[in-house]
C-alpha cells in the first residue's frame, strides 16, 4: 500500500521514479480505508532531504500511511524555503487537537547547545508532553532521542571526545521484542553526533529496556516497556551520500572532521559508498509500524491503546 502525501510535494515525484507507490489525497479519497495516521516533526536544516529519507523508510509496509509533516513555530528555517513551509508544513498548533497513530522526532544540528538554550525547547517540550496523550507510539531520531530521553527521564548527554561518524556495528540485545524481529545478529547503522547519553545511564533507568547497542558507539535502540516511546540515537533514515555530504561539508569549513568509518571502500573518499544499513533501517520502521501502531492504535484514534498484549 502507498503512503499519502500532497500531490505537489517534490519527494512523491522522485519517489515515483524509485518505483515506490505514493498517492496523492485526490486518489486517496476514492479508497475506503482509514490511512495510519503519521505525524513527522522535521527539525532538519535540509528538510526536504530528510522527507525523503523517512517517506523511502515508511514505504516498505502494506499499509496506507496518511503523512503529516510538522514544524516548530519558535525557529526560523535557514535552509527551507518559506513557501515550501506554507505549503506542506503545519504547526504543533493547528494539529494539537487530532490524535496520530504514530509520531517521528527527527534529530537537529543543536546537540552542542544545552537543551534550554536551543531556540524552539519549550515549543518541543510542549510536543513531546502532548504525544503521551495524542499519539500511540513516537520514534525519537538521533538528538530527538537526546532530547527525549532528558525530557521524560532526566538523562543527560555528555561531550565525546571526537565526533561519533561513520558506520558502526550493533548487536541485539533482546530479540524476543517484536521491534527488532528479523534483524540479524549485527547489523551496521549510521551515526553523526557530537554527544551521547552514557549507555549505564540508560541501562540503569528501568523505564527503559535496550534493544541494540555498540561496543564503540554505544546504545542504539531503547524504547519504554510499553512501546509508546522509542529512542534512536543514530541516523537509521540516511541515504547512502548523506555521511559523504557531510563530510566534505565539514572539510570545506576546515572543521575537524575523520573519514566516516566503514563507510567508504578501502576508507578512500574517492570511492562510492556502499549503502549496507537501509534494510536493517526498513524493518525497524515496518515493525514499528506494523506492532506498535496498526496492531494496537484505535480505529476511531481515541483513548489510550493498550500495550499489554505485546
Amino acid at each position: 500500500m502507498p503512503v499519502k502525501v500532497q500531490g505537489e510535494l517534490p519527494a512523491k515525484e522522485i519517489l515515483e521514479r524509485e518505483n515506490i507507490f505514493v498517492m496523492d489525497e485526490n486518489r486517496a479519497v476514492h479508497q475506503d480505508i482509514r490511512p495510519i495516521e503519521i505525524a513527522i516533526l522535521n527539525l532538519m536544516p535540509l528538510k526536504e532531504e530528510t522527507e525523503l529519507q523517512l517517506l523511502r523508510s515508511l514505504s516498505n509496509t502494506p499499509l496506507q500511511i496518511s503523512i503529516t509533516f510538522m514544524m516548530v513555530s519558535g525557529h526560523q528555517s535557514k535552509n527551507t524555503s518559506t513557501s515550501h513551509l506554507n505549503q506542506f508544513y503545519v504547526t504543533f498548533d493547528e494539529v494539537k487537537g487530532k490524535m496520530f497513530d504514530g509520531m517521528i522526532i527527527t534529530g537537529a544540528p543543536v546537540e552542542q547547545l544545552e537543551f534550554e538554550e536551543v531556540d524552539y525547547w519549550d515549543e518541543l517540550v510542549t510536543i513531546m508532553d502532548w504525544t503521551k496523550t495524542h499519539v500511540t507510539s513516537t520514534i525519537h531520531l538521533c538528538w530527538g532521542a537526546q532530547a527525549g530521553l532528558y525530557h521524560h527521564f532526566g538523562l543527560k548527554k555528555r561531550m565525546l571526545d571526537k565526533k561519533m561518524f561513520g558506520l558502526f556495528w550493533h548487536k541485539v540485545s533482546n530479540r524476543k521484542i517484536p521491534l527488532v524481529r528479523g534483524f540479524d545478529d549485527v547489523f551496521l547503522a549510521p551515526h553523526s553526533r557530537h554527544t551521547e547519553i552514557s549507555a549505564e545511564d540508560i541501562h540503569n533507568c528501568k523505564e527503559l529496556m535496550v534493544l541494540a547497542e555498540s561496543d564503540e558507539a554505544g546504545v542504539f535502540l531503547t524504547m519504554t516497556h510499553d512501546g509508546r516511546q522509542i529512542f534512536v540515537m543514530g541516523h537509521p533514515e540516511y541515504d547512502r551520500v548523506t555521511l559523504d555530504g557531510e563530510y566534505k561539508r565539514d572539510l570545506g569549513k576546515g572543521l575537524p572532521i575523520e573519514i566516516p568509518k566503514n563507510y567508504y571502500r578501502d576508507d578512500d573518499p574517492a570511492n562510492p559508498p556502499l549503502l549496507m544499513w537501509r534494510s536493517h533501517a526498513n524493518n525497524m520502521y515496518t515493525n514499528w509500524l506494523n506492532y506498535y501502531v496498526y496492531q494496537v492504535t484505535p480505529y476511531d484514534l481515541m483513548g489510550t491503546p493498550d500495550f499489554s498484549s505485546i
